[in-house]
C-alpha cells in the first residue's frame, strides 16, 4: 500500500493527516508547534519526527514506505526559508538514520488555499493575528494580496483592531481623546488601567497586541463609539482586499473561503464584513472550506507525484 502524509504546522498545534494516494484518511494525529521560526528547526524536526513515527507504527510499516511527506506551515512562503526547514529535517532525519523519500515544505496559506477548495479555483481571506489573502484561477496561477506584515501591512487583523484600540485607550489616558469602553475591558481582562502600565506592558512585557482585538469587538456590539468606528475601518480594509483579489483572479463569480478566528467566529466583525461583500461585492460568494488545511497537504502532495 502506498501512504501519503499531509501536515498543518501551526504556532500552537500540529495536524497530522495519513491517506492512500485515491485521498482516503487512514489516520490523524496531533503534535505540538511547529513554526520554525519561533520554535527552531531542530525542535520543530523532533515534533515532525515523532508525528511520522507515530503514523508508521499505526501501520506497522518503515519510513520508507511512505511516498511524500508535505509539510505547510507558518513562516515557508518564500522559498528559501522553506529550503532552510528542508535541509534542517534531512539533517535530523541523518542523525536519527532514517531516511524519506519526499520531504516537502510549503507556506501554511498556500494549503489552506488547496484544501478550501480541494484544488479548484477559489480565494482564501486569512485574518487573524495577521493578515493575507491567496488566489488561484482557472489557469492554476496563484495570486497574493496584502501579507505585507505588521510594519507595512496586517490590514484588517486582529493585530491592527488591537493596536487601534489600544491607542485609543493612549488617548483616553492622556486627555487627547473621547472615552471608550475599551480602556474598562483593558483593565478588567489585563489590569492595564494607567499610561505607566499601558506603556511598560507594550514596550518591556512584550504584549500581545493581538489579544485586544476581541475587547475591541466585544466594545462595539456594546455601541462603543471609537470600537465601532474601528470595525468600519478594518473591515473596509479587508473589503478592499477582496476586491483587489477578484481583479487578479478575473473570474466572473470568485468564491471565498475565510480562515482565522476574527472572521470565521461570529461577531459583529465578521458579521459587517459579509454584509459589505453582500452589499458592494454581489459576484463574491462566501463558503465554508471544504476540507481542512492538512488535506490541502495531502492534495498538493499529490500533484507533486502526479497522482
Amino acid at each position: 500500500m502506498s501512504y501519503i502524509i499531509g501536515i498543518d504546522g501551526g504556532g500552537t498545534k500540529t495536524h497530522c493527516l495519513v491517506t492512500d494516494f485515491t485521498g482516503n484518511i487512514l489516520h490523524e494525529c496531533f503534535g505540538g508547534p511547529s513554526n520554525f521560526l519561533v520554535q527552531g528547526i531542530e525542535p520543530v524536526s523532533s515534533t515532525l519526527f515523532n508525528l511520522i513515527n507515530s503514523c508508521t507504527e499505526k501501520f506497522k510499516i518503515h519510513i520508507e514506505d511512505i511516498d511524500i511527506v508535505l509539510l505547510g506551515t507558518t513562516g515557508a512562503g518564500r522559498r528559501t526559508d522553506a529550503e532552510r526547514l528542508e535541509l534542517g529535517f534531512a539533517d535530523y532525519l541523518t542523525k536519527e538514520k532514517a531516511r524519506l523519500n519526499l520531504f516537502r515544505v510549503e507556506s501554511d496559506a498556500r494549503i489552506a488555499l488547496e484544501g478550501a477548495f480541494s484544488g479548484k479555483p477559489g480565494s482564501i481571506l486569512i485574518a487573524g493575528t495577521g493578515s493575507i489573502m491567496f488566489g488561484k484561477d482557472a489557469q492554476d496561477n496563484i495570486h497574493r494580496v496584502g501579507g505585507f506584515g505588521r510594519y507595512l501591512g496586517d490590514e484588517g487583523s486582529g493585530y491592527m483592531i488591537g493596536k487601534k484600540g489600544l491607542v485609543a485607550v493612549s488617548k483616553e489616558f492622556d486627555g487627547r481623546g473621547q472615552k471608550t469602553l475599551i480602556s474598562e475591558l483593558l483593565k478588567e481582562k489585563f489590569k492595564i488601567d494607567s499610561s505607566e502600565i499601558l506603556i511598560t506592558e507594550i514596550y518591556k512585557n512584550n504584549f500581545d497586541i493581538a489579544s485586544v482585538a476581541p475587547i475591541v469587538i466585544e466594545a462595539a456590539e456594546k455601541n462603543d463609539e471609537i470600537a465601532a468606528k474601528i470595525i468600519e475601518d478594518e473591515t473596509d480594509e479587508l473589503l478592499l482586499h477582496i476586491s483587489t483579489m477578484q481583479k487578479k483572479v478575473n473570474e466572473k463569480i470568485m468564491h471565498l473561503a475565510f480562515i482565522g478566528g476574527i472572521i470565521t467566529h461570529k461577531n459583529i466583525y465578521s458579521d459587517t464584513l459579509r454584509k459589505k461583500i453582500g452589499e458592494k461585492l454581489s459576484d463574491v460568494i462566501v463558503k465554508d472550506a471544504e476540507n481542512s488545511p492538512a488535506m490541502g497537504a495531502v492534495l498538493m502532495a499529490k500533484q507533486i507525484l502526479k497522482i
